[in-house]
């Protein structure tokens, strides 16, 4: 899977869970750590941590584990670092407080194609995620 396809992957995920205002910035160019920042926001913390619960599982399956995950105990900022792809789970006063689409301003945005994407989250290609981590 590429880094593209893992950050569409991890908001097509977001976007089934509910998560809304859902953003990729593409920082290939910016920083050296990852390629894509995958941001939505949940209701609350209840919904954040149900987010990350599904993404982890989701990918898990496809034999994807995160390298670094913080904040699923408060849940107000949930961070999963998949190394390609890192998806922030905000709640809409974190959002607001930190304004990560204003700070990677520079950042192309992704084109996420969410349009059908309900239902279809985990219906990814598990044997290239296999692949690619094995």
């Amino acid at each position: 899977m590429s880094s593209e396809e893992l950050a569409q992957r991890l908001a097509a995920i977001a976007d089934d869970k509910n998560g809304t205002e859902l953003v990729a910035l593409d920082v290939r160019q910016l920083v050296g750590y990852t390629d894509y920042l995958v941001i939505c926001t949940a209701r609350n913390e209840r919904q954040a941590k149900a987010i990350h619960d599904e993404v982890y599982h989701q990918l898990k399956r496809d034999g994807w584990l995160p390298a670094r995950v913080e904040g699923v105990g408060e849940a107000d900022w949930v961070l999963m670092d998949y190394l390609d792809a890192v998806l922030h789970v905000f709640t809409p006063e974190p959002r607001e407080r930190y304004r990560l689409e204003q700070l990677w301003g520079e950042a192309e945005q992704l084109d996420l194609d969410l349009s059908g994407a309900r239902g279809a989250a985990g219906s990814g290609s598990g044997r290239a995620a296999r692949l690619a981590v094995a």
